[in-house]
């Protein structure tokens, strides 16, 4: 039986139906479940799906020891004719994130307390602690706020400054999770040593209730305190013998055992404003909470004295947190970044030029205008662009010379630009639906679109892309991917066998995003430019084929192929979303912080088989203009039997 999908297509804008095989959600959630990473975690406790837990409790031979109940906790029923026949002396669960408590582990847990199980019953895991540490980093803090942006003009130096109410804004509600050992110790400064926040006993009766809990301290530093670095442990046993820890690796009880995980990782918090501390002057850290989720704030005298009412979860009011989120503030605060931006624009910059800025909520016109162009439109297809690139152009006493234009760039008419003619058109591009690199080419499609509102001549910025492609070997991402086989003695083959089923009906020929400078990884190859776009013309109406083969020139394990654009936006000036630098001759990756890079992992017997195997890797893609889709499939040669 087949059904039709509906799906936006980020590429091409338009909204398409689909005909898909009746099961097509049921293999999607499977294949990017990423629930064999969990089961390489060595230190967890788990719950495999239930789907698949009953066959997995039959092979292994405990049906007559374990009944498999395919309900939320909170639905099942207790008694003789219920789904357990009294309640439960020992509560086993899995019900953390990142953050421990946003995926409802609280409420779960109280339910379970009052309902499920007995009083005095025994918990696994039977506490969790959660801990913090104060920082101070100007990287970090660009991911929320948005700095002065200097521009060199003609006429002197002119500074792009914040709104107002975006300075004051206490930020998105939401914790950003990254792999914190991946950031470097250059780039933050301990301003506390790590403090124990609070603790959760999960065999006594949990209040989903909204708390907070606070810990004096004394600076270690004087510095500017504007993140939280947070993350937690669970303790097994009521005595505390057998730990899992997150803590990265200047905080971990034995940093050569660190664990690597996917599922849980470390958390990033903002405070509502940067504040000053001082080496020595004693403070209080407050760890708020609600049901579902954590934030903090620093209080200069004891919460406990002081009996103030403490705010709700901190809620974006000023809209860039509603539309940019925290790679893309890093990547409009990126210096260098602009600055490859300004060059290229005063090659292609006229006194008389009239453009036409396309991208979401792009600073991209106000460069244009500090650069001298006559005039400047800029298309915002959101409304909450629109009200937040209002603001920062009143901000900067903007808003009469900058025309912003609220519709979808495919529907602009020759009134919305004045009557007047494109003469440069701009885009970096960014599009907030855009979630592999390609799906920026939206920009060639409203290239396409709006074709009859250029001039004679008129320049298009950036002018063509590229999609390029490296082999990598992963130092531990390859494990979301790797069959668990045997989990402490337990045969779950029968998982590994659905997750490939999963993948094989469409995954293992699709590439997934991932922000590769948080996953380490060696060039296996070097890289190589597999696909043009000429934005200065028209989306053609053929396909656009490439196929060709990739070298190994370094010995490894071939894990996958990374893929990227990049963006040409002059003969000159080239802006990448993927590497920035050759690799070193190690083969280690130097990758662009503020962009997700599309990995397309082969299906290898085994990732962690001895190294040898395949000199070659071919590849045939193709860029489907009707639909804007890419398609590719990648393929060893010379594979060794040991599935290399």
């Amino acid at each position: 039986m087949k059904v039709f999908c509906g799906r936006a297509n980020p590429t091409t804008g338009s909204v398409e139906w689909l005909e898909e095989d009746e099961h097509y959600d049921y293999h999607q959630e499977i294949a990017r479940s990423s629930y064999a990473d969990m089961l390489h975690d060595k230190d967890r406790v788990f719950k495999p799906m239930a789907d698949a837990a009953v066959k997995i409790v039959e092979k292994n031979g405990f049906s007559d020891k374990i009944k498999i109940i395919n309900k939320h906790s909170t639905e099942v029923t207790m008694g003789p004719d219920g789904d357990m026949p009294c309640r439960a002396n020992i509560l086993i669960t899995e019900l953390f994130d990142t953050e421990l408590i946003g995926e409802g582990a609280l409420p779960s847990y109280e339910h379970a307390h009052r309902h499920l199980v007995q009083e005095n019953c025994e918990a696994v895991p039977h506490r969790a602690t959660v801990y913090a540490q104060l920082v101070e980093s100007r990287r970090m803090w660009s991911w929320n706020k948005l700095f002065p942006i200097p521009v060199h003009t003609s006429c002197g130096e002119q500074v792009i400054v914040p709104p107002l109410e975006l300075e004051r804004c206490p930020g998105a509600p939401s914790v950003y999770d990254i792999q914190l050992n991946q950031v470097s110790s250059a780039d933050f400064t301990v301003l506390s040593d790590v403090l124990p926040m609070f603790s959760v006993d999960f065999s006594k009766q949990v209040s989903s209730s909204a708390a907070c809990h606070s810990r004096q301290f004394e600076p270690l530093a004087s510095g500017r305190a504007q993140v939280v670095l947070s993350w937690w442990d669970i303790e097994m046993d009521p005595e505390g013998k057998i730990k899992c820890s997150m803590a990265p690796f200047w905080a971990h009880s034995d940093p050569e055992e660190l664990q690597w995980r996917d599922h849980w990782m470390q958390c990033v918090y903002f405070l509502p404003q940067e504040e000053p501390v001082v080496q020595g002057s004693s403070i209080y850290l407050v760890a708020h909470h609600d049901d579902y989720c954590v934030w903090y704030s620093l209080q200069r005298t004891s919460p406990e004295k002081d009996r103030r009412v403490y705010p709700a979860r901190p809620v974006c009011d000023c809209q860039a947190h509603l539309l940019w989120n925290r790679p893309r503030f890093g990547e409009i605060n990126d210096q260098d970044r602009t600055d490859q931006y300004i060059q290229a624009l005063r090659t292609v910059l006229k006194p008389d030029s009239v453009c036409l800025c396309v991208s979401d909520g792009s600073l991209l016109s106000l460069l244009a205008h500090h650069l001298g162009a006559e005039q400047v439109f800029t298309v915002e297809s959101s409304a909450a662009s629109h009200r937040l690139m209002k603001k920062i152009f009143k901000a900067n006493h903007l808003e009469d010379k900058i025309n912003i234009i609220e519709k979808r760039p495919e529907l602009l008419t020759s009134a919305d630009l004045e009557g007047k003619k494109i003469s440069l058109l701009l885009g970096e591009p960014f599009f907030t639906t855009s979630l592999l690199p390609w799906h920026n080419l939206y920009f060639w499609y409203v290239r396409t679109a709006v074709d009859q509102h250029l001039g004679p001549g008129a320049v298009v910025m950036p002018q063509t892309a590229s999609l390029h492609t490296v082999v990598v070997e992963f130092r531990d991402l390859w494990r979301i991917r790797s069959p668990c086989g045997d989990c402490e003695g337990f045969d779950v083959h029968i998982m590994d066998d659905m997750i490939k089923r999963a993948l094989d009906f469409r995954e293992s020929k699709e590439a997934e995003p991932h922000p590769l400078w948080e996953y380490p990884c060696r060039c296996l190859s070097e890289p190589q430019q597999i696909l043009t776009f000429d934005f200065r013309q028209p989306v053609p109406p053929h396909l656009i084929h490439a196929e060709g083969s990739i070298e190994l020139r370094r010995p490894g394990r071939s894990h996958g192929a990374v893929l990227w654009m990049e963006y040409h936006l002059t003969p000159d000036s080239t802006v990448s979303t993927g590497l920035l630098k050759s690799a070193e001759d190690k083969g280690d990756c130097c990758w662009n912080p503020h962009c997700k890079q599309a990995v397309y992992f082969f299906t290898t017997a085994d990732p962690r088989a001895p190294l040898g195997g395949p000199q070659t890797v071919s590849y045939t893609v193709d860029f489907h203009p009707h639909t804007g889709d890419i398609t590719m499939d990648f393929s060893l040669s010379d594979t060794l039997d040991d599935g290399q």
